[in-house]
């Protein structure tokens, strides 16, 4: 089972790593590109990559089919997530007066572990495996 663990929180990080590039892309494009406020490209961000995420955690991470209900599921369990990293987001930039480029890639940190609980918890959730065994 620690074995297990361990490769789904390898594949997990790889995942996030690319998410995380999804995420800020999008948000350079829409924040910096675009001229769109900050809180706003951010909430872009998330809601692009967090669809790439779910299919990437679905084959990838858990090799689990994806479906309709974990795919309405998935961002559910992100409220977390996302109200975590939104709130610190505000908090580097308004509070610590820290760059609007720099906050999200920071927040990140904080949101990993519990990310990774939350969407275990839900992927395996009735769980159909597609493509590999652990």
């Amino acid at each position: 089972m620690k074995k297990i663990w361990k490769l789904e929180f390898t594949r997990f990080i790889i995942v996030g790593v690319l998410n995380t590039i999804c995420y800020y892309l999008v948000y350079l494009l829409f924040y910096q590109l675009a001229d769109v406020y900050y809180l706003v490209s951010h909430w872009i961000g998330i809601i692009i990559s967090m669809i790439f995420s779910f299919f990437l955690n679905s084959y990838f991470t858990y090799g689990v089919r994806p479906t309709w209900r974990k795919f309405f599921q998935f961002p559910l369990t992100q409220a977390v997530n996302i109200a975590v990293s939104s709130v610190l987001v505000y908090i580097f930039v308004e509070g610590f007066g820290w760059s609007g480029t720099v906050a999200p890639i920071a927040a990140v940190f904080f949101t990993v572990p519990i990310t990774f609980v939350i969407t275990s918890k839900i992927m395996k959730n009735g769980r159909e495996d597609v493509t590999h065994e652990a």
